[in-house]
């Protein structure tokens, strides 16, 4: 009772690990910490899997958890289940209750659990990922993150199989979400500033940070660009530092740094799709991007980029950068190899290169049997 009393009322922990700032109630407790963290004794391994453990009853939880799927407590609100009523409470609480009891002490922010608060202090406050991946260059903030990225990265594993179709995932949470906003159809978090709905609170979240705070959190430490996302940024570490372009297209000999520049590649110029239509005109475009930059400019007459060095305004800010260029400081980075002709946009470049060398006239006019190089002439 002398134990309970100290531990629980008088809130005491009298043995603190010398080598982290770890503290314990029980003498015992410290010494099985200082033997599974600090002597990296992992000597009970999953059969079913690489996965491997300190002591023997953490290898048997696993195997109950995992594999034997012996999970007795059900949440009534979204049909998981939990093999403890304690992860059952915890989901509730954080899932279900929003619940976000742990602060940051340095600009605020809240998060669901304490060690997602470490976490977040460690990566980013201290910036520290101590767990590095001994074939490619990705450092991790926990040992348990850097297994997962070699499972599924360098051995390709794919253990979490969808039920209700082919698809596998190398995470169980990547197949929940997957299964929930897929098959379920789900997108149980709208924005209360746009329409957008997301399946996760972590996207809304980032979405409202981005977007309608404008928040740039995400600096590359190479050059001064920031990012409201943070995928965002080792995607263009990757492409713009490193130069890589990982995702080719099957149909073409295109490359992308990134798999969605490459499925919307193959959807717009190989399967022509142009899903997204005016309501206001007929014109169709092939992101929503497009979209509601053409009913911002077109429609609604928005030019909020003004040229300080003449009366010029654009509704978007890469015609008002391609005009400085090109119109201010004659920037003309586009040569012709036929003939000595230069360009300031690449687009004028291979008009110019298809009409005038290549002899193509692709514009037809309606009315009769004459055909134009370029559209504007047709009309």
């Amino acid at each position: 009772m002398s134990r309970h009393q100290i531990s629980v009322h008088k809130g005491r922990k009298d043995f603190a690990c010398d080598e982290c700032e770890k503290k314990f109630v029980k003498k015992s407790s410290l010494f099985t910490h200082q033997k599974l963290v600090h002597k990296d004794r992992e000597n009970f391994t999953c059969n079913k899997y690489e996965k491997k453990f300190g002591n023997k009853s953490n290898l048997i939880n696993h195997n109950k958890i995992s594999h034997e799927v012996f999970k007795d407590y059900l949440c009534e609100m979204c049909a998981k289940r939990f093999e403890n009523k304690q992860s059952l409470l915890i989901h509730i609480k954080i899932i279900h209750e929003g619940s976000r009891d742990f602060a940051c002490d340095r600009h605020g922010k809240k998060i669901r659990k304490k060690s997602h608060l470490i976490d977040h202090h460690r990566t980013m406050h201290e910036r520290r990922n101590d767990f590095s991946c001994n074939k490619c260059e990705k450092k991790s903030v926990c040992k348990s993150d850097l297994l997962k990225h070699q499972r599924t990265v360098h051995e390709g594993r794919k253990d979490h199989a969808c039920d209700k179709c082919e698809k596998k995932f190398g995470a169980v949470c990547n197949l929940l979400y997957y299964q929930k906003t897929i098959h379920e159809g789900r997108k149980d978090y709208a924005c209360d500033k746009c329409e957008k709905k997301f399946g996760q609170k972590s996207d809304l979240l980032e979405h409202q940070r981005a977007v309608h705070e404008g928040r740039r959190d995400f600096a590359c430490d190479k050059c001064e660009k920031k990012f409201g996302v943070k995928s965002n940024l080792p995607s263009h570490q990757r492409t713009a530092h490193k130069g890589r372009k990982d995702y080719e297209c099957s149909k073409c000999e295109k490359k992308f740094g990134q798999k969605q520049n490459l499925l919307q590649h193959q959807k717009t110029v190989h399967e022509g799709r142009k899903d997204f239509a005016c309501n206001e005109c007929k014109k169709k475009f092939t992101q929503k991007l497009y979209l509601l930059l053409h009913l911002k400019t077109v429609h609604e007459s928005h030019k909020d980029n003004s040229c300080d060095k003449c009366d010029e305004k654009f509704g978007k800010k890469s015609d008002f950068l391609n005009h400085q260029r090109t119109v201010h400081e004659d920037h003309r980075d586009f040569a012709c190899d036929k003939c000595e002709q230069k360009f300031g946009l690449k687009g004028h470049f291979i008009r110019h290169q298809k009409t005038v060398h290549e002899g193509r006239k692709d514009f037809a006019c309606d009315k009769c049997e004459k055909k134009f190089g370029l559209k504007s002439a047709s009309n």
